[in-house]
Order: structure tokens, then sequence, then C-alpha cells
């Protein structure tokens, strides 16, 4: 976060009254539609925003470039969409063969293990494991 001023940002949302992670959803799907560079401002009063917006700015490639407080309690972010496309993984499982939980079991102690921030790609051809891993189904699971 800087002390500068943002100027005007490309897009605004303002999520005012959802709790997290609806704050961040919101921002990553206006995000998406935006090109690198260019700023978002994503209007939230839910205390949980600031932390998870930070980790997850980090992890996505974007970043947050200045914060400030608005009416009722809301907070104003500043999000620089960083660059596009998946982060690469840190740490890459493949139990391609094993049935569930083992999967998820051996997922979830990697995971204790990892740094925050360090991404864990997890290969699986077991039917459960799309729906039960902790990323869902074909999504990223990264440790914060």
């Amino acid at each position: 976060m800087t002390a500068m001023t943002p100027g005007e940002p490309a897009a605004m949302v303002d999520l005012t009254g959802l709790t997290c992670p609806g704050p961040i959803l919101g921002a990553r799907e206006i995000l998406d539609g935006l090109r690198d560079g260019q700023v978002l401002l994503l209007l939230s009063d839910c205390p949980g925003t600031r932390d998870d917006l930070f980790a997850w700015a980090r992890q996505t490639g974007n970043e947050v470039i200045h914060t400030e407080p608005r009416e009722r309690g809301a907070t104003g972010y500043y999000l620089r969409k960083g660059r596009s496309g998946p982060v690469a993984a840190h740490v890459r499982l493949d139990l391609r063969g094993v049935s569930c939980p083992g999967p998820i079991v051996e997922a979830r102690q990697l995971l204790k293990g990892m740094r925050p921030g360090e991404v864990l790609k997890l290969v699986s051809d077991a039917p459960a494991c799309a729906t039960t891993s902790p990323g869902g189904p074909r999504r990223r699971m990264w440790k914060s």
C-alpha cells in the first residue's frame, strides 16, 4: 500500500454489506475483465476484507496500491491488476491412482509444511476429489 493517490479507477464495485469471501470474489470477477495495470476500486465494510484481500493479491500477482476510509465504516481498496494467467505451483503432488480421501489427506498434510503464499497443485483422478478438495473442482490450493 502506498500513500499516493491512485487516480481514477477503471472500474468500481460497491460490495458493502457482503461478508467474506463475497468482496474478494466480487473483486476477482471484475479484475478478470480488466487489462494488466488497470485499477479497480473495491468498497467493502467487512472487517475480514483487508487481510483476505492483501493475501489474495499477493498470491495472484495483483497489488493493493491504496486504501482509504469511506462513509459508514466502509473502506476503499484500490487494486491494480497484475499478471494474467495462472499462478505457478511451488509444489506438485501427483496422486493418480490413489482413492479418496487419500489425496485430500496428503494435500492437507503437505500444506501444513508450506509457507504462506506457496501454491500446491494436486493431481488426482479420484472422482470425489474434485468436489471435496479445499479449492473445489480445478481450483488452485495455496497456504494462507
